[in-house]
C-alpha cells in the first residue's frame, strides 16, 4: 500500500487547507482509531500541541474523531514531541498524537502519530491507515463513545524525566546560558529543566502568542541568540525549534554548531565510555562528508540513511543502535528517547561542557567540514521538477563536473513545496556553479 496524506513526518500543510481542515482530521482520528481500537477494552490516546493559535482547531477535531471511535482522549497541552513519545507509553495509551508544524512558519501546521510504544508509526501502518479513510468507518454505540479529560501535569512529569538523563554527572550550576525556545512547546519546560540543574538561564522565546512560533527564533533563525550570547557573556547558546525535537547550539563566540558536530561530539564521549553500541552513529545522507571520514578516523561507523529522524530511528531500532540523528539538530539518543530530543540532547552537551572545563568552542568543535552548500528551491503546485528533462539533464552534468571530488544530492522536501539541492566538494568555486545551475534549472519552470 502507498501513502499520500502522510509526508516524511506525518500529515503536513498549511492550516485549514486541505488536508489540515476540520472534516479530514475528524475522518483521520476516526480511521487511526479504527486501526488501533481492535478489542473490547478500553482505549487511549495522548495527545499534545505546540502553541500555533490552529492547535486548538486541530486537537478539538482530533478528539471529536477519537472519541467517535470509542477512545478515550487526554490532553497534554503545549509540549515537546519527545515527551508526547515518552508519554504515549508511560502511560500506556494505544496511540500519542502531536500537533505541530517543527520548525515551519505559525500558518503550517502538522499531526504526528507514536504508536504504543513511543516510536513514531511506520510507512506500513500509515498506509494501512490511509486505507481506512477511503472505507466507511462504523461510528461506535452511544455506550462506547470516549471522553476528553485534561492531564494537567504532563509538562511536569517531562521535567522530572529530562533531568534524570544527567543527573549522575551532577548539576550544572556555574554555566550561564541563552535558551532560545522558539516560542515553541518547550516555552515552559526548557527554562525550568536548566535553572533546576543549577544553570543560570537567560530565556528567549519563551512569549508565544499563537502566531511568532518560530519567527525570527529558534533554532532556524539563532541571530538572536547568537548576539546574546555575547551580550551576556554566556558559556553557550540553546536554540530548538518550535517542538522542540532538534537543537543547535551557539558556542562563546556567537558561531553556530550544528547536528553534525553535536553527532560527532557525543559519538566521541560514548566510544571512550563504551556507551555507543555497535560503534555506530547513524546520520542522514545531509550530513557532511566531514562527519563521516572524522567518525572512520576514530574507528567508529557511520551508517546514513534517507532524510528524516523517523527513517534514522528505524535503522537505530532495528540493529540496536543508540546515537544518530541529522545535520539539522535532530539528535536520537534511544537509551533517552523515542524520537529527536533538542532538550536531553542539550542537557548532554552540558554536562560535557562542565565536566570538560573547555570552552564551548573547542568543545563542539570535533572536526573539519567539507565546503557544503544546500540551497531550497521553491516551484509551483503541479510542476513535478525532478521529472524534467531540463532538470534531469543539469542534475547529470553536475555530478559529471563533480566527479570523485564531491557529492550531489536533489530531492523534494517532504514538509514544503521545494526542492533541496545540496553539494559537497573541496573546491568551493566548483561546487557553487554546480548548485546555482541545478537550482536556475528549477526556477525557470513555469
Amino acid at each position: 500500500m502507498t501513502r499520500k496524506l502522510f509526508g516524511t513526518d506525518g500529515v503536513r500543510g498549511r492550516a485549514n487547507s486541505y488536508p489540515l481542515v476540520v472534516p479530514t482530521v475528524v475522518s483521520l482520528a476516526s480511521a487511526v482509531g479504527q486501526y488501533f481500537n481492535r478489542d473490547k477494552q478500553r482505549h487511549r490516546v495522548v495527545i499534545g500541541k505546540d502553541t500555533r493559535r490552529s492547535c486548538y482547531m486541530l486537537e478539538n477535531a482530533l478528539a471529536a474523531g477519537f472519541t467517535a471511535a470509542g477512545m478515550d482522549v487526554f490532553a497534554l497541552g503545549p509540549i515537546p514531541t519527545p515527551a508526547v513519545g515518552r508519554l504515549t507509553h508511560s502511560m500506556q495509551a494505544d496511540l500519542g498524537v502531536m500537533i505541530s508544524a517543527s520548525h515551519n512558519p505559525h500558518y503550517d501546521n502538522g499531526i504526528k502519530f507514536f504508536g504504543p510504544d513511543g516510536y513514531k508509526l511506520d510507512d506500513a501502518a500509515e498506509a494501512e491507515i490511509e486505507a481506512l479513510m477511503q472505507q466507511a468507518i462504523p461510528p461506535v454505540d452511544a455506550l462506547k463513545i470516549g471522553r476528553v479529560d485534561r492531564l494537567n501535569d504532563a509538562g511536569g512529569r517531562y521535567v522530572e524525566y529530562a533531568k534524570t538523563t544527567v543527573a549522575d554527572r551532577g548539576r550544572l550550576t556555574g554555566l550561564k546560558v541563552v535558551l532560545d525556545c522558539a516560542n515553541g512547546a518547550a516555552y515552559r519546560v526548557a527554562p525550568t529543566v536548566l535553572w533546576e540543574l543549577g544553570a543560570e538561564v537567560i530565556p528567549m522565546g519563551i512569549n508565544p502568542n499563537g502566531y511568532n512560533i518560530n519567527e525570527g527564533c529558534g533554532s532556524t533563525q539563532p541571530d538572536l541568540a547568537a548576539i546574546a550570547v555575547l551580550e551576556n557573556k554566556a558559556d553557550i547558546g540553546i536554540c530548538l525549534d518550535g517542538d522542540a525535537d532538534r537543537i543547535v547550539i551557539i558556542d562563546e563566540t556567537g558561531t553556530v554548531v550544528d547536528g553534525d558536530q553535536l553527532m560527532a561530539l557525543l559519538a566521541e564521549k560514548w566510544a571512550e565510555t563504551q556507551q555507543l553500541r555497535h560503534n555506530t552513529l547513524v546520520a542522514t545522507v545531509m550530513s557532511n562528508l566531514g562527519l563521516e571520514r572524522h567518525m572512520t578516523d576514530r574507528g567508529i561507523k557511520l551508517q546514513r540513511t534517507p532524510v528524516g529522524d523517523r527513517y534514522v530511528v528505524e535503522v537505530m531500532r532495528k540493529n540496536g543502535y543508540n546515537l544518530g540523528g541529522e545535520q539539522s539538530g535532530h539528535i536520537v539518543m534511544t537509551d533517552y528517547a523515542t524520537t529527536g530530543d533538542g532538550l536531553v540532547a542539550a542537557l548532554q552537551v552540558l554536562s560535557l561542557l562542565q565536566e570538560s572545563g573547555r570552552p564551548a568552542s573547542e568543545l563542539t568543535r570535533v572536526f573539519e567540514t567539507v565546503p557544503q552548500i544546500l540551497e531550497n528551491v521553491s516551484f509551483l503546485e503541479g510542476i513535478t521538477p525532478l521529472e524534467n528533462p531540463i532538470v534531469v539533464e543539469a542534475i547529470r552534468e553536475g555530478e559529471a563536473r563533480l566527479g570523485t571530488k564531491g557529492r550531489l544530492l536533489v530531492r523534494k522536501s517532504g514538509t514544503e513545496p521545494l526542492i533541496r539541492v545540496m553539494g559537497e566538494c573541496e573546491d568551493s568555486a566548483l561546487l557553487q556553479s554546480v548548485v546555482t545551475d541545478i537550482a536556475q534549472s528549477i526556477s525557470q519552470l513555469r
